[in-house]
């Protein structure tokens, strides 16, 4: 079995491909299609995601988790694997049909129905993505391989067929498409692990926490997606365009610690059912390390620098951007702890319903304030939902793993990691007073890559970075 760290290295290259390869091509995208065209196709994405959501329900996270509980056995993983799989088809045909009566229905999806057509393709595929057997059985090398093959046709592509504004739906398309390649690679590589049954299948074993966990997904997910759609039916596609722009870079910083989260689900459930409880809180403590190092420096450095990283990805026209990306960065560090409280110790647990209620606490928030805020401040106001439901959902979070693991907040690594970086801020808003433009950016990107290098090999002798390096240099070797 791979080690965490090899793991977490290809789980990091992979969940920042998912970005970064998109955000190769969106400086160029956003220049050609417009802020308007951009919304459009944002605004209709953000329809299809809930739908996909409602589909999925809490199959990533019941897939991953029983999928590697039964992966020493290939009947019993073949039985897990078909339970759940019909189980999900069941959802995803229900989702289907809703969505059709939805497109027919509201006149604001009708007049994009030829992008909810494209997007109901994406419905069916991500569905039969069947990512979460992959993660199950901790593949994530081969996951990494595949997508970053088919992110590279994706980048080609787009440079080739989109080329004007009107090719809006053309882009969303091959957007699309690539999420129907990796769904049929995946579909046949499948059979090297497990053969869909159709008789003697258990499929009710897994319906109740399918359905609570999806709930906590939908819930959760509310205040993103239903603030895009909130924002597109009251605020306009350009207003939805300023805030998908502002948080792209939000999702490729936050994918690299997803990484490591996506790659810790199975380790730590595995090390609850070996009854491991002493290595299952080091972990703990060493996720919220990596978190701290990686996040505080990153929410200083994309604060400051705001205007000058919306410029250089969505060039000028985009100024409305920039606040809301201000409001959404902090994110960064809340999502990234609320994740670990969450999908590293309450799911492993199998404490759901815990995990049910801090999902409906957020929501509640989320649907409160978007009725509050976004038809009054826009952009900002969404982002501004987003971050307040995200607090809420974390505060809960954190009253639970206190009641069932005794582990509270971290307050004095926290407070070391943000005193460490207080020199870093400084300069760079030093930097900024001096400099101007696209100097005091590129400046202050290398002073900060190496602040940060010096601050965890010499200041603050982290552990998990040192072996990081040390991980990253002996899989070299083993390449050369």
């Amino acid at each position: 079995m791979p080690g965490v760290k090899v793991n977490f290295f290809y789980s990091s290259i992979l969940t920042t491909a998912n970005y970064l390869f998109p955000l190769l091509t969106f400086p160029y995208v956003t220049r050609v299609l417009g802020v308007t065209n951009i919304g459009t196709v944002n605004f209709v994405d953000s329809i299809i995601n809930y739908f996909v959501l409602a589909s999925m329900m809490g199959i990533n996270i019941v897939g991953i988790r029983e999928v590697a509980q039964s992966k020493g056995d290939k009947e019993r993983l073949s039985q897990t694997f078909s339970g759940l799989f019909w189980l999900n088809t069941l959802t995803t045909a229900l989702a289907l049909a809703v969505l059709a009566v939805a497109t027919l229905c509201i006149d604001k999806l009708w007049a994009h129905w030829h992008l909810m057509l494209i997007g109901a393709l994406k419905l069916v595929m991500n569905y039969m993505l069947i990512e979460w057997l992959y993660r199950g059985l901790e593949e994530f090398r081969y996951i990494t391989v595949r997508t970053v093959l088919v992110k590279t046709v994706y980048v080609v592509s787009v440079f080739v067929f989109v080329r004007q504004a009107d090719d809006y739906p053309v882009y969303y398309f091959l957007s699309v498409m690539m999420i129907v390649v990796n769904s049929l690679v995946n579909l046949a590589y499948s059979r090297h692990y497990v053969s869909l049954k159709c008789r003697h299948v258990n499929v009710f074993r897994y319906v109740k926490p399918y359905f609570i966990l999806g709930t906590y997904t939908l819930l959760t997910s509310m205040y993103i997606f239903v603030n895009v759609s909130w924002l597109g039916f009251t605020c306009g596609e350009q207003e939805v365009g300023y805030y998908t722009t502002a948080s792209r870079l939000y999702d490729i910083l936050i994918a690299v610690f997803t990484g490591l989260t996506g790659v810790m689900l199975p380790r730590m459930s595995s090390l609850l059912a070996e009854g491991k409880i002493d290595e299952f809180k080091t972990k703990l403590v060493k996720a919220n390390n990596v978190l701290f190092a990686f996040a505080i420096p990153l929410v200083l450095f994309t604060v400051i620098n705001a205007p000058s990283i919306i410029y250089v990805i969505a060039g000028a026209g985009y100024e409305g951007a920039i606040l809301p990306m201000r409001i959404m960065m902090p994110l960064i560090l809340v999502i990234g702890y609320e994740q670990i409280l969450v999908m590293q110790t309450l799911m492993p647990l199998k404490k759901d319903k815990a995990v049910l209620r801090n999902s409906i606490a957020g929501a509640v928030t989320g649907l409160l304030l978007n009725v509050l805020l976004i038809s009054r401040y826009a952009s900002a106001g969404a982002s501004l939902v987003w971050g307040i439901s995200e607090m809420v959902v974390l505060c809960c979070a954190q009253y639970y793993v206190v009641k069932y693991v005794s582990v509270g907040f971290p307050w004095r690594d926290f407070l070391s990691h943000v005193m460490v970086c207080i020199p870093l801020a400084v300069g760079l808003l030093l930097l900024h007073s001096l400099l101007s433009g696209l100097t005091a950016f590129v400046i202050s990107c290398i002073f900060a890559a190496v602040y940060f290098v010096v601050c965890n090999l010499y200041i603050k002798r982290n552990e998990e970075f040192v072996g990081a390096i040390r991980s990253l240099q002996s899989l070299r070797s083993k390449w050369t």
